[in-house]
């Protein structure tokens, strides 16, 4: 099945060219004139698209809000968002960055740039979709679940959790939180099966290499979001200490991930330095991200 694009663009003559550009380059692609039509195109489509390329200056609904309204809707927040505009200033590209969009492209644009951003999201899906597959696979044949219980208090369900890869012994669960809290799972066995699975889909040597993965843990009921790491450590086989930084909860958009990703990268400084944290501070820090900004950009 080709990799199926939706692209989002007023201009008449550059959305015939941007989809000539697609199908000449085996994508399928589907058009809207402005956001608003564009989710209506969402709605109807049997297929998630792999990718949205969005202008940002359209009529009725901009590219702003619609991505807004992308990031709030369940169905659709893990498609890899893609802006295409002719607002080139510093300050327009960092709000589509701080917005949390995975690429952002100035017109006129390079077709190979292009193409070049798409074929490196689409290698990107299909190994978080294989990471998918095998988690649903191996935590179905455990029989592992993580039960819901009906509370207001949506945090009681996020876990913050840090593991270590030992030659030895695999992966090493080293401390989570919140601690005092019942979450009707094995951490030990999730986050075993989590780190297992992502070293035999990307591999040791490039493990430390594949940044944040956002992740749909249907057996958990939840979001995850990994993120991986190292430090030098020569008495490991592979000249470095491996570890997982991770976050499990019942919603984790895209949007949440880039600054989730930001609150990591810290935690990960302090680890390579061996410096003290507090595992509970970090937890609260992702808690606002998770819970307080996502009602800010409804």
């Amino acid at each position: 099945m080709k990799p199926l694009i939706l692209v989002v663009e007023d201009n008449v003559d550059l959305l015939y060219n941007l989809n000539l550009m697609l199908e000449s380059n085996n994508y399928e692609s589907v058009t809207a004139k402005n956001g608003k039509v564009a989710l209506k195109v969402l709605s109807e489509l049997e297929q998630v698209p792999d990718i949205i390329i969005s202008d940002i200056m359209m009529p009725e609904m901009d590219g702003y809000e619609f991505f807004k309204e992308i990031s709030n809707e369940p169905r659709w927040n893990r498609i890899p968002f893609v802006f295409l505009s002719a607002r080139t200033t510093p300050k327009d590209i960092r709000l589509g960055k701080l917005l949390g969009v995975d690429d952002y492209l100035t017109k006129p644009f390079d077709e190979k740039d292009l193409l070049a951003i798409l074929s490196g999201r689409i290698a990107r899906i299909n190994r978080v979709n294989a990471l998918n597959n095998k988690i649903d696979e191996v935590f179905s044949t455990m029989n592992i679940e993580m039960k819901m219980l009906a509370t207001s208090d949506q945090g009681e369900f996020i876990c913050l959790f840090l593991t270590f890869w030992d030659d030895k012994f695999g992966p090493e669960l080293n401390c989570y939180y919140p601690e005092e809290k019942d979450f009707s799972m094995s951490l030990n066995d999730i986050s075993n099966q989590l780190f297992t699975v992502a070293t035999s889909i990307y591999g040791h040597d490039k493990i430390t290499k594949a940044e944040g993965v956002l992740l749909n843990i249907e057996n958990l009921n939840s979001r995850g979001y990994l993120f991986f790491d190292s430090y030098p450590d020569k008495e490991e086989r592979f000249g470095e200490k491996q570890y997982m930084i991770a976050i499990i909860a019942p919603l984790i958009n895209y949007f949440h991930t880039l600054k989730i990703k930001d609150v990591f990268t810290d935690l990960s400084d302090k680890i390579k330095n061996k410096l003290n944290w507090n595992i509970e501070e970090y937890w609260k820090r992702i808690y606002d991200i998770l819970l307080i900004e996502t009602a800010q950009i409804k």
